[in-house]
């Protein structure tokens, strides 16, 4: 009986039953928490269910801090937030993982790459290297991606 290895990687999208144990706040909050906080805006996928990403899951704990530990009022929270945005999208202009893979992918649709070669990441690698600016956050997520699919690959060879 052939054994299938478990690649444990953070999940991409959370649905809000999800999000709701990991923060341990009701539905009912994150619902109005996103009419307040005009950062907190999860996708929502066919079905018309939330789709929750990491980012907004820190950003659900970083207003859960400020208006349950910190004691902030929604205004007061909601200013600090608009701040605290406004910095973090300035640090992340490079784009995130997904905008980058699917640029990637844009860029060279009909290339055809030799099998054992990763094309996907090629770009991001060299690009990575030569831009000083790209956060280190982010090398070590693609690094690690880069990493979990090599092996899946290798798995499915």
């Amino acid at each position: 009986m052939a054994m299938k290895k478990s690649f444990a990687m953070k999940k991409l999208y959370y649905s809000i039953s999800e999000v709701s144990k990991i923060t341990d706040l009701e539905q009912y909050v994150l619902r109005y928490w996103e009419t307040e906080f005009e950062q907190l805006k999860p996708a929502k996928n066919l079905a018309g269910n939330r789709i929750y990403t990491n980012k907004d899951i820190k950003l659900i704990f970083q207003i859960k801090k400020l208006l349950r530990e910190e004691k902030y009022t929604i205004e007061g929270a909601k200013n600090l937030l608009k701040n605290y945005t406004d910095r973090s999208e300035e640090e992340n202009n490079t784009g995130t993982r997904l905008e980058i893979v699917k640029k990637s992918i844009l860029a060279k649709p009909n290339q055809v790459k030799s099998k054992n070669e990763l094309s996907l990441f090629s770009d991001i690698d060299n690009s990575l290297n030569k831009n000083i600016d790209a956060p280190e956050h982010l090398r070590k997520d693609l690094s690690e991606l880069k990493s979990f699919l090599s092996n899946l690959l290798n798995e499915i060879d």
